[in-house]
């Protein structure tokens, strides 16, 4: 791209990686899953929207990105009972607009509040959508009266309302699991911290142990571009079949 001297390419080529362990530097840990029980005591301290984006994460592997991202317009229902979320951005560029994701009914159910009444451009998680489902949730369980002083605030907010974007980043996702975990610790639950990205390792682990290794590269999609357009309809078919025979187990009571 001559955004630099040829002389600085070359010299560059040839400076050697650095070593693990290499005085000055240091090495993130490795990024593991998080377990079933854990994601599962967090839940109750999210708000509906964000418990809804987390197990949509965990049954389908999806990365965050592909989960707060997502579009009514990207979303097709297809014979069989089976949903299509069409991705029109993908990690690698070159599967823009060809990574398709199968949506079992669990996942439809999981969604489908979130689809009525908007347009194909909106975003089916929302911030401004969490934040109706918030303030609801507060007047359900308020139990004292609305005080006079509370009765002006709650006008002045109406009057000139804080603006929310429409959709979730990697940064305001991420947050509002931390806010859950930090109030669940607050109420006694022992909750460890956690990120997004690791419920795409959990998938991958859940997959492997209970479909075995080819199912679960298939559930997470390939890191090759070229081994992805060579599998691309095998792939696509693996991961009908996980979403047809998919069970939702945040509906168990055990």
């Amino acid at each position: 791209m001559e955004l630099v001297p040829e002389t600085i390419w070359r010299t560059l080529k040839v400076v050697k990686s650095l070593k693990i362990g290499y005085p000055g530097t240091f090495d993130h840990p490795e990024r593991g899953e998080v377990p079933f029980d854990v994601v599962r005591k967090t839940l109750p301290f999210m708000p509906p929207m964000i418990r809804t984006m987390v197990m949509l994460q965990w049954l389908t592997g999806m990365r965050p990105s592909e989960v707060y991202d997502m579009r009514v317009g990207e979303i097709y229902q297809i014979p069989d009972g089976l949903w299509h979320y069409r991705l029109r951005h993908h990690k690698t560029g070159e599967h823009i607009g060809k990574k398709i994701i199968p949506l079992g009914k669990p996942e439809q159910e999981l969604i489908a509040p979130y689809l009525e009444g908007k347009t194909p451009e909106e975003a089916v998680f929302s911030p401004r959508t969490a934040m109706a489902e918030r303030n609801a949730d507060k007047r359900e369980c308020r139990k004292s009266k609305i005080t006079p002083s509370q009765a002006a605030r709650d006008a002045a907010r109406a009057a000139n309302p804080k603006q929310y974007e429409e959709f979730y980043d990697a940064n305001s996702y991420r947050r509002a699991i931390e806010h859950a975990i930090k109030k669940g610790n607050k109420a006694g639950v022992e909750i460890p911290h956690w990120f997004p990205y690791q419920l795409r390792h959990s998938a991958a682990t859940v997959a492997e142990k209970t479909e075995g290794l080819d199912k679960a590269q298939a559930l997470l999609g390939h890191t090759s571009a070229n081994t992805t357009k060579r599998y691309a309809h095998a792939q696509l078919a693996i991961t009908e079949e996980l979403a047809q025979n998919r069970k939702n187990p945040f509906e168990s009571e055990e």
